[in-house]
């Protein structure tokens, strides 16, 4: 068999396998015959909600996407520069360890 069909056929056994469990996880789930008041309702730890509009506090949400993005460019930096012996790997985890450090220093102070 050909290197080029290997792909195709391993992908497609995958396929008709969690097609498969899928159906048999159907068949032996328990079924819901009746739908009532409280299973329709939304759950929210026990407390009702106001139905006014919730907020997002963006700021918060931002800085953890700073720190995300911080971290996985050295991740991804340092993760290609192991056969790179030198300052570049160094120097880039320096400038990460400042930026993160003047990020958390700065939240202090608000």
């Amino acid at each position: 068999m050909s290197d080029t069909l290997l792909l195709p056929i391993a992908f497609a056994t995958c396929v008709v396998v969690a097609i498969f469990i899928y159906w048999i996880a159907g068949k032996i789930s328990a079924k819901s015959t009746a739908a009532s008041a409280e299973k329709t309702t939304s759950y929210s730890c026990g407390e009702d909600l106001p139905m006014g509009e919730l907020t997002v506090d963006l700021e918060r949400l931002l800085i953890f996407a700073v720190y995300f993005l911080i971290f996985g460019v050295l991740g991804f930096v340092l993760a290609t520069s192991f056969n790179t012996m030198g300052l570049i790997p160094t120097a880039y985890s320096l400038i990460v360890l400042m930026a993160v450090s003047m990020l958390i220093f700065s939240r202090r102070y608000r």
